[in-house]
């Protein structure tokens, strides 16, 4: 048994396994996609094949709706199935709901894929968990060892140092249902009012049997007549357009500081893996060599360029 150098290869369409004749996350529809979650820069509409957990697809169906994909194959998580003679089972990432690692076994060697995960938990989604590997494909958003993320229960309370109303930047999917969640459990004074296109993927985490909290649809007059305590949350789009908002204090939630400047208060709450969290599930992992992906793995290529080999895929 080795470790094949070209079991995943990058092109300009995404990882492919030419051994099993499928992309993980492709950039652009494919005939077999394999998809760890749901988000836009991971989930294209259009492909033939689709591999993924039942909450990704139903995210997936309504972005896309019609275009969403040709047949979707869902999987449980520790399920094992085969794409062209590659065994493939999903393990929870911790990122979103539904999200996936993919791990892949192919002449005895296993291969795990992340896609995007985070340690820090998390109740609106399945909690990450670790499987042994002999690689380990991970991505690298924040592997920088001067970037350590904060506890979102401790950032969360920031939002209760002002008792004026807050525009909360956020993503539809994943980081506001979690928002929900920490604003429900330790800002219960505020008051959930939340843009209408958030809604239908709210819906499918209740669906999912996901209790995120207690929120209402934004009611112009509600925002109006209520001067405090009030948070209306908004994707990123609707942030940006309301940069001339009065009488809110504007507030983006993200792990990153160039999109903090400006902003009253500075909420970092990330659904990324840190530098610390990166190299915890190196060694939960165990593997043989590690390939970055999806940020710059340059900083870990030094941290083990005396133990472990770390390979740049991008």
């Amino acid at each position: 048994m080795r470790i094949l150098d070209d079991f995943i290869v990058i092109d300009n369409i995404g990882l492919y396994c030419s051994y099993g004749k499928f992309y993980l996350d492709p950039k652009e529809p494919v005939k077999h996609a394999v998809i760890s979650h749901a988000h836009g820069d991971h989930a294209v509409g259009g492909n033939l094949e689709v591999y993924c957990t039942e909450a990704t697809s139903l995210f997936m169906l309504h972005r896309y709706k019609k275009f969403a994909g040709g047949a979707f194959h869902i999987s449980n998580y520790h399920k094992v199935f085969e794409v062209n003679g590659v065994k493939i089972s999903f393990i929870p990432a911790g990122h979103i709901l539904g999200s996936a690692m993919v791990l892949m076994e192919y002449n005895g060697i296993r291969y795990l894929y992340t896609g995007d995960y985070k340690l820090q938990p998390d109740r609106t989604c399945e909690p990450v968990e670790f499987v042994s590997a002999h690689v380990l494909i991970t991505e690298t958003t924040f592997a920088d060892p001067d970037t350590q993320h904060p506890a979102a229960e401790q950032e969360i309370l920031k939002l209760s140092s002002t008792p004026n109303n807050i525009m909360l930047g956020a993503y539809a999917l994943g980081k506001c249902q979690r928002l929900i969640s920490l604003i429900s459990d330790h800002c219960p004074e505020k008051r959930i009012l939340l843009h209408h296109s958030m809604m239908p993927f709210v819906k499918i985490y209740e669906q999912m049997g996901m209790n995120v909290g207690g929120y209402e649809v934004y009611d112009r007059k509600v925002m109006k007549s209520n001067l405090t305590g009030m948070i209306y949350m908004v994707p990123p789009m609707v942030f940006r357009s309301y940069f001339k908002a009065i009488n809110v204090v504007r507030v983006f939630a993200t792990g990153w500081k160039h999109l903090q400047s400006g902003h009253e208060i500075q909420l970092y709450i990330s659904d990324h893996a840190d530098w610390n969290d990166i190299v915890t599930t190196i060694e939960q992992v165990n593997p043989q060599q590690v390939w970055t992906n999806h940020g710059n793995g340059l900083q870990l290529q030094k941290h083990y360029e005396k133990s472990l080999v770390v390979k740049l895929l991008n």
